[in-house]
């Protein structure tokens, strides 16, 4: 089933509307899921409305936060969440640090208590949109085991960055600091397919190919992943005053409460340290640059990174993007939510 980007948008936003999210917050979420469908990042779109109506519905997000923007020195702040949706609050605080940023040449704004604000590739390409260049880390609830242990204890703790070019669209780098995000076995399990043996494990702690039996996520090579999601989770936990590690909760026990998640920005404004002409004029050269390296055997040609997500963009623009018929068919039903997931029985073994 392929679907047209504004189509796609319009579909989640009635269904978010219909488990109780006002208008303008259903049509923030959905332009962020959009947003990653577009682009091919499938774990972050569409695939989460049921998760996210489910939340709405059974109370565990906050429907009228009283959110609020507490600027704590010339370049620094703290957006309060209310643990409203993720998806608007990272966005009003992203908007916050752009605007520091402008001022001082550096905007840093922590949100504070937010719920799952989905791809941060949106957010830090709202600031590269803006001239700006930007960091987003965020943290999130122990599902993956640390480096040399079996039980979980670290989130997959996301880092994104993005930075404005000259004649083409911001270069945009999004990853988890596990091998791959957990929406990416929340993918495989709609689709019913397996996921390779070097993503997770089973309750046991043994590579499993079977998204079903997954109770954690291994970090991305080894101790370097595991020392970056430690960073992640001082940045956007300790850093803010939230809980963090094992004590971050879980997405997926109790749906009838706040997350209290926490996230950074960090976004720089070039024209503060060079020219922004010749800084976005040398990133567009590095790109050149980069795509006229000899390609290695098996590659037709070197890609930036995050450069598959624009081709596929580009891709989608005009053939659809592709959704899975059972997410498809749930989100033209009447149903607000229909527990594809076995949510509260993911971790279950963890507590």
């Amino acid at each position: 089933m392929r679907v047209r980007k504004h189509d796609l948008h319009d579909l989640i936003q009635k269904k978010l509307e219909a488990a109780g999210l006002s208008e303008e917050h259903a049509d923030g979420v959905a332009e962020s899921l959009a947003f990653a469908d577009a682009r091919g990042i499938h774990s972050h779109g569409a695939v989460r409305v049921d998760y996210y109506a489910e939340r709405i519905a059974k109370g565990g997000t906050t429907l009228a936060p009283n959110f609020r923007f507490n600027k704590t020195g010339p370049s620094s702040g703290v957006f309060e969440a209310d643990n409203g949706v993720g998806h608007v609050a990272s966005r009003l605080a992203m908007d916050e640090a752009i605007h520091l940023a402008q001022e001082t040449g550096v905007g840093i704004v922590g949100v504070h208590e937010m719920g799952h604000s989905g791809a941060l590739a949106y957010f830090v390409k709202q600031a590269a949109d803006k001239d700006m260049v930007a960091i987003s880390v965020c943290q999130s609830d122990p599902m993956v085991v640390p480096f040399g242990g079996a039980d979980p204890y670290f989130g997959t703790n996301p880092i994104a960055f993005a930075a404005p070019r000259m004649d083409g669209e911001p270069i945009i780098f999004d990853m988890a600091t596990t091998v791959q995000a957990w929406g990416k076995i929340l993918d495989a399990r709609s689709k019913g397919a397996d996921i390779p043996p070097t993503w997770a494990v089973d309750a046991n702690g043994e590579p499993t190919t079977d998204p079903n039996k997954v109770n954690a996520l291994l970090p991305v090579a080894g101790p370097k992943g595991y020392g970056l999601m430690m960073m992640v989770d001082i940045l956007s936990g300790i850093l803010l005053g939230l809980p963090f590690g094992k004590h971050v909760s879980s997405m997926y026990t109790d749906l009838t409460k706040g997350r209290n998640l926490g996230q950074l920005h960090i976004v720089i404004n070039p024209a503060f340290f060079t020219s922004l002409k010749e800084f976005k004029h040398n990133i567009a050269q590095m790109v050149d640059e980069l795509h006229a390296t000899k390609a290695a055997p098996g590659f037709s040609q070197v890609l930036y990174p995050g450069e598959l997500a624009e081709i596929v963009e580009t891709d989608y623009a005009e053939a659809g993007i592709p959704i899975v018929k059972d997410v498809y068919d749930y989100l033209i039903s009447d149903t607000v939510h229909y527990d594809q997931y076995d949510h509260a029985g993911l971790f279950a073994e963890q507590d």
